[in-house]
């Protein structure tokens, strides 16, 4: 769910900044299926297994030519997944703030594990976006990095990322857990407790 709205919001970003490449190819959709990377898929349930799921949606096609403003456009196609992960998390997290206390105390297993869902779906949707933001490619945050520096330093940037942002994206996952928890856990703590209210 939280995989399928962050590719539906790059793609119909992309549609209404004048692309219509993700639009032709299916991707302005909320159907799971149009988004779903077959070893992204297969590497989400195999990784969740050992308590640490990690995987990927299919990669959203993006003409920068046939944007109507490259640079700015570029920005927010780039920026609107990880929002919309933010927006879900913040939806999700207020009917939870209002829920969550009668949910836990109903004595529904139905109940409870609806309450148990909303706090997946906030969990998730937060560090979805936050790794996303992450400035090294192939994450979101290489591209909006790009996009606001100044012209040269950005063809500075992409040349250096073309070059060894592979290597810096695999070298994140050999980074020690807590060391990771640091970088990601601290506004991931902050935004579940604005977004629900729970502490």
């Amino acid at each position: 769910m939280c995989l399928t709205i962050h590719e539906f919001a790059h793609a119909y970003s992309a549609y209404r900044a004048g692309d219509d490449t993700a639009k032709l190819a299916g991707r302005v959709s909320l159907n799971p299926i149009d988004h779903l990377h077959p070893l992204g898929t297969i590497m989400m349930v195999i990784s969740s297994l050992s308590g640490f799921g990690i995987g990927w949606g299919k990669p959203v096609p993006v003409n920068p030519y046939r944007l109507r403003r490259p640079r700015w456009d570029n920005l927010m196609v780039s920026l609107w997944g990880p929002l919309s992960n933010l927006l879900t998390a913040a939806v999700v997290g207020t009917v939870l703030r209002f829920t969550a206390v009668p949910m836990a105390n109903s004595g529904s297993p139905v109940l409870v594990n609806g309450e148990i869902l909303l706090e997946t779906i906030v969990m998730v949707s937060i560090g979805l976006a936050l790794f996303n933001l992450i400035p090294i490619p192939p994450l979101d945050g290489s591209h909006i990095l790009s996009a606001i520096l100044p012209y040269e330093s950005a063809k500075k940037f992409d040349m250096f990322a073309a070059q060894f942002g592979m290597f810096l994206f695999l070298a994140l996952f050999l980074l020690p857990g807590n060391l990771f928890g640091h970088i990601i856990g601290p506004p991931a703590g902050f935004l579940w407790k604005v977004f629900t209210g729970i502490p």
